[in-house]
């Protein structure tokens, strides 16, 4: 069985003539829709791209699909229209919370899918740095949130009639700036190899990156500078500008805008969930869509449910 968010991505690029066109059109980073492509490969049993330098093009197989993809996502969408009128869904309110990095880079497309089936929602979006969101859900205050924990961490189990549901699991990995020492090398670096050295101590009194941070102190790495905000702009940028090394989220190093240099670490046990917090059961009709469209846009990351 295709999966709709991956065959969209496919009549992107056939539409677009290329992955990075085709990302910008979805509201995708190019990694991720290249991910989704993989998957989608994957589950095909054949290659449906080739890749070139003016951008990318399809496979005998890629374009076989990408007709009755076409097909298969305006019946879709069709379905979508009727099902919300007898859901009620063609009314009400949607409130979503989220934590900058998701609602940059993760959020966007899959509310787009969702105003794209329901126009009629209005849509309310708020943004909860962790674990603010979980207690956003319990208030009353979002319909369900994005949130994220960390691993080393302490996290203890969601509150009752809360659902912590895993969405996306991603390492941490070592930035540095470009031409920096640590980054030499295509192997993992230990994280022993920090010892000593200059660090960026990403909010270190914040509660989802404090067993990151003990766990770092451990390793002997040296706080250099003590970056307060939980957000990674500026840690990366006070990265680039040559003044420590830092660990961060995956997603995070790759989307960066100023120019740094990565490596994976051993182990690889430093890594981040991000996860939807919803109401089980009692969510309404509305979040039970749009969590039907996170759970198809991003599937089950690994672990199980806990507070952020």
């Amino acid at each position: 069985m295709y999966d709709a968010t991956r065959l969209a991505a496919l009549v992107a690029v056939a539409e677009a003539g290329s992955i990075t066109k085709a990302a910008a059109r979805l509201g995708y980073t190019a990694p991720a829709l290249s991910q989704q492509l993989a998957k989608l490969e994957r589950e095909a049993g054949a290659a449906l791209l080739v890749r070139h330098h003016r951008g990318a093009r399809l496979t005998a197989a890629g374009e076989l699909l990408a007709v009755r993809a076409r097909r298969v996502l305006d019946e879709l969408d069709q379905a979508r229209h009727e099902l919300a009128q007898l859901a009620g869904l063609s009314g009400g309110r949607l409130r979503v919370g989220t934590f900058t990095t998701a609602g940059v880079h993760l959020l966007p497309p899959v509310l787009s899918a969702f105003r794209r089936a329901h126009p009629d929602v209005e849509l309310a979006v708020t943004d909860y740095e962790p674990p603010g969101g979980i207690a956003a859900v319990v208030a009353g205050d979002v319909d369900l949130a994005l949130t994220h924990t960390y691993e080393p961490s302490g996290s203890g189990p969601p509150p009752v009639g809360i659902v912590v549901e895993p969405l996306l699991v991603e390492e941490l990995v070592l930035v540095t700036s470009v031409g920096h020492r640590l980054a030499e090398g295509t192997g993992r670096l230990a994280v022993t190899e920090l010892a000593g050295r200059p660090l960026i101590s990403s909010a270190p009194t914040h509660p989802p990156r404090r067993g990151v941070e003990n766990a770092l102190a451990e390793a002997g790495a040296t706080p250099a500078v003590v970056c307060e905000s939980p957000g990674y702009a500026l840690v990366c940028a006070l990265v680039s500008a040559g003044l420590g090394v830092a660990v961060v989220p995956e997603m995070v190093a790759s989307m960066s805008s100023a120019p740094l240099s990565v490596r994976r670490l051993e182990p690889a046990s430093f890594r981040r969930t991000i996860s939807v917090v919803h109401h089980g059961e009692r969510a309404t009709a509305a979040a039970a869509t749009l969590l039907a469209l996170l759970r198809g846009g991003f599937g089950r990351g690994s672990g199980g449910s806990g507070a952020g």
